[in-house]
């Protein structure tokens, strides 16, 4: 994105559909291209059966990195600066992610906004901070 975006007024809320049912082969190409292959995340018999999960479950830098999408689509990626938070649940697959994030403070030539992304059943599974450059 190459033109100026509006500064948000505090308040100004954006909420974005992630992913809808996502799926095992999402999870395992994340592992590809970050090059996470941690078996709780790639190995489904190694998930259960020693670590004693229902199954494997995506990688939080994946939710992170999904969440920022709800910043960079209105502001441009070039425009982030931070995103940063807590992993609150794990994020399996079938999930439906959802995040939300809210101006909370716009200070010159920078927005501040906190995101939450929230699963099918609500449940937060991640929260943090975003802080994008505007102009």
């Amino acid at each position: 994105m190459s033109a100026a975006v509006e500064a948000p007024e505090v308040g100004t809320m954006h909420e974005l559909v992630l992913v809808d049912d996502l799926t095992r082969t999402q999870v395992v190409m994340y592992a590809g291209a970050s090059g996470d292959y941690n078996p709780l995340h790639t190995d489904a018999t190694y998930a259960t059966e020693v670590a004693g999960f229902p199954g494997v479950f995506a990688h939080g830098m994946l939710t992170m990195g999904m969440t920022g999408r709800v910043l960079t689509d209105v502001h441009g990626a070039a425009a982030v600066r931070h995103l940063g938070g807590r992993f609150l649940a794990q994020v399996w697959p079938g999930d439906t992610l959802t995040a939300r994030a809210e101006c909370v403070a716009v200070d010159g030539d920078r927005a501040t906004y906190d995101v939450t992304t929230t699963n099918q059943d609500g449940t937060p599974v991640f929260r943090g901070r975003g802080v994008v450059a505007l102009g």
